[in-house]
């Protein structure tokens, strides 16, 4: 049997080495990325006529350039291809491009599918201004960014 100064010199290790232990994974829990919480989008209604730029960015898409949208009763009335690229895109289908209540529900089902980044800035009256998606941060042109501004409902 081991003599009574072992036993607490072996003791006294064992204590150390489990306090080091939880130490260390209090320490690696402390570096852990913080869980992004989402922030709760203003609400707004889209209103039954309006009018809006849109600006599509980033990504190998057909939705690329610069557009003038008028939607009305919650369809694309019109839509004026700004650039080249815009102009391609509503000569081939105006269906292709977006309402803004269309892009919030975009934005929203990249969130629900776990994109790894969905954001969404807001101007005071709660409509969007810039949306980005990214459903893969490890994949290359699967980003999409869009930009909307001169807003104007319509009477």
């Amino acid at each position: 049997m081991p003599k009574p100064a072992i036993l607490r010199a072996r003791h006294r290790a064992l204590t150390a080495a489990a306090m080091t232990g939880a130490l260390l994974s209090t320490l690696s829990a402390c570096r852990e990325e913080p869980t992004e919480v989402a922030t709760p989008a203003p609400s707004w209604k889209e209103p039954s006529a309006y009018r809006y730029t849109l600006t599509s960015s980033e990504g190998e898409r057909s939705l690329i350039g610069t557009f003038e949208v008028t939607v009305r009763d919650g369809k694309v009335v019109k839509a004026t291809g700004l650039d080249d690229s815009a102009r391609r895109a509503v000569d081939r289908s105006l269906s292709e491009v977006p309402t803004i209540a269309e892009l919030l529900q975009q934005a929203e089902a990249a969130r629900r599918d776990g994109a790894d980044v969905v954001d969404v800035d807001y101007a005071k009256d709660g409509r969007p201004t810039v949306i980005s998606i990214d459903r893969d941060e490890d994949a290359i042109d699967d980003e999409e960014a869009y930009t909307l501004g001169g807003y104007e409902a319509l009477g």
